[in-house]
């Protein structure tokens, strides 16, 4: 009698199991018909949630979080023909309703929405948590549980005797030798450590603080710096910043493209990664880059005199050394086959090859310009080439000595002066193409107006459409180039045809399975959390033969950590996320 009794039990333990999944199962399958910002939105801005789910009702319904009082009734949009995957969606529109609080957005016959918010600084954690991303792609350090949490981990990759690759070797530094490069962030969902990548990264890091410093006076991301009376950005900036220094020659002012093991680590914890490193060779790209970064960083720790004496001065003696080998040396390209083919261990990591070395010497110019006020850096540069601007990559930097250049319009002098309503005219023109049409499109943003938005790294690309818009609106005060930014961020955290939220530990559906070695190896089930999956990426099963479920553009996304093509992460993906929404948080004030 006691087994049966005990069988019935269990029985019934199962059967509530199955019915709490089936429950769950159900849930989610309903909220993936609507998709929307999973983190929330500010009161008095533009509140859009997608749906995508057949609907026979025209009416929505805004319901307080535990479904019981209706707050807001609306009705649903025109359907809308996606020109990428021909699926029909309709928008929910609530953006007259302002009040505090939780809710779901709710549509007869096709259930209800992830929960969110509704309040001022709805991002801000997310925010924090996006640059606290950055801590934990810490080299060369252990991150104690204090400020890691239950992410900690034991020191790796001490780069204290770094060799020096056949590629790089000098009179006074010959292959082989033995260099101490230090510090720096992990690049990606690997171990190594790329000065191109990091080019990219750092301008936009430093730029969103040039931008609004006020606003990082009072972000605190609880790094062991923290309460040191340096805005967190910029101390996290710093520890980049120095191994970044430890990549220049300084026998004659050339960057190391690179530091690098042979091939890539296995998938396990920096503390268990014993392979050899190497700085490999010096070329052009490197040094412009270089020399654009310290620049800059020059710049903006010209502030902090006491705090970190001599580190401006180091960094503008770096940069016009780093320009000045780029002057000598202007046509040396990195070619990783080539290389190969002449030089030993050969390397297979990460390239970052780039064919067009034009968009590095006017952002370095730019940026010595800048912080030295030399003309000369820019009357020997066509700065305004006859191209058509593009949103930035790491390989296309064009557009950010523009922003530099607006940004720092008060402090010009005649000839910097002169720049301005070009620079001006191109970023404009940027964003008002950005714009065209995007009211019309199925998701209501400017993201995804083509099958080309869905490329290597996606989300990066949405989040820098978004820092053209901003500049844009700070260019004329027009709420429609802020609105459309802020469409982009809601694309990136759920309101896209994927329905994921692509930041690591935040929203209802989110990233789990990142291309990322510590949260591969480190046997916990939640990733590292504010870490930006690259996301949909057309062609993404054609470069990683990872498992795709749909093979549909914009919904070419795997959350699988086979799939670096659509799931990896990166530090240049990180930098214009924070920015895009550092920017909201300030600019919805």
């Amino acid at each position: 009698m006691k087994l049966n009794t005990v069988k019935l039990s269990v029985r019934l333990a199962l059967m509530i199991l199955w019915l709490a999944d089936t429950t769950l199962q159900a849930q989610s399958t309903a909220a993936d018909g609507i998709k929307i910002n999973q983190i929330g939105f500010y009161p008095k801005a533009p509140k859009i949630a997608v749906i995508t789910a057949e609907t026979p009702q025209d009416k929505f319904y805004l319901l307080t979080s535990n479904s019981k009082d209706t707050v807001f009734t609306g009705k649903l949009g025109t359907k809308r023909v996606n020109s990428i995957s021909q699926k029909t969606t309709r928008i929910a529109d609530f953006s007259g309703f302002q009040q505090t609080g939780e809710y779901v957005v709710s549509v007869p016959g096709s259930g209800n929405s992830y929960a969110f918010s509704i309040q001022p600084e709805v991002h801000r954690a997310a925010a924090i948590g996006a640059l606290k991303g950055y801590y934990y792609q810490r080299a060369s350090t252990a991150l104690p549980q204090k400020y890691a949490g239950k992410w900690t981990r034991a020191a790796g990759h001490p780069d204290d005797k770094v060799l020096i690759h056949s590629s790089a070797a000098s009179e006074k530094r010959p292959a082989g030798s033995v260099i101490s490069s230090q510090r720096g962030w992990y690049d990606a969902g690997d171990y190594n450590k790329y000065i191109v990548n990091s080019g990219i990264t750092m301008g936009t890091l430093l730029s969103v603080y040039e931008e609004f410093p006020g606003y990082f006076e009072h972000f605190e991301t609880n790094i062991p710096e923290s309460n040191n009376n340096i805005p967190d950005i910029l101390d996290e900036t710093l520890w980049n910043l120095r191994w970044m220094f430890t990549m220049q020659d300084p026998e004659d002012g050339g960057v190391y493209h690179k530091l690098t093991n042979p091939s890539f680590d296995k998938m396990i914890m920096p503390a268990d990664c014993h392979n050899p490193r190497y700085v490999v060779q010096k070329n052009t790209i490197a040094s412009l880059d270089f020399a654009a970064v310290m620049a800059q960083a020059g710049r903006v720790f010209k502030a902090f005199p006491k705090a970190f004496p001599g580190l401006s001065d180091s960094c503008m003696k770096a940069a016009e050394s780093a320009w000045l080998w780029a002057k000598k040396n202007p046509s040396v390209y990195y070619r990783q086959n080539e290389n190969n083919t002449h030089f030993d261990p050969k390397i297979s990591t990460g390239a970052y090859e780039d064919k067009d070395n034009s968009d590095e010497w006017i952002w370095a110019a730019t940026e010595l310009y800048l912080s030295t006020g030399n003309e000369s850096y820019l009357k020997n540069q066509t700065i305004f080439p006859e191209n058509t601007l593009k949103i930035p990559t790491w390989s296309q930097v064009q557009a950010l000595a523009y922003y530099s250049l607006l940004r720092n319009e008060k402090n010009l002098g005649d000839f910097g002066r002169k720049l301005l309503p070009e620079a001006r005219k191109r970023v404009l023109e940027l964003a008002d193409n950005l714009l065209e049409n995007a009211e019309n499109t199925a998701y209501y943003a400017v993201m995804g107006k083509s099958e080309n938005d869905y490329m290597w790294g996606s989300n990066a690309h949405a989040a820098n459409e978004g820092i053209v818009l901003i500049q844009a609106y700070k260019l004329t005060n027009d709420r429609k180039y802020l609105d459309f930014a802020l469409g982009n961020l809601d694309f990136i955290l759920g309101r896209n045809a994927t329905g994921y939220c692509f930041l690591t530990g935040f929203g209802k559906k989110p990233t789990m399975n990142p291309h990322h070695r510590p949260s591969m190896a480190d046997h916990i089930r939640e990733p590292v959390p504010g870490l930006l999956s690259g996301g949909t990426n057309a062609k993404g099963n054609k470069q990683d033969k990872c498992f795709y479920p749909i093979n549909i553009p914009d919904e070419m996304y795997s959350d699988n950590d086979c799939s670096f093509a659509s799931n990896e992460i990166a530090i240049n993906w990180n930098a214009p996320f924070v920015y895009l929404i550092s920017a909201m948080e300030i600019l919805q004030k």
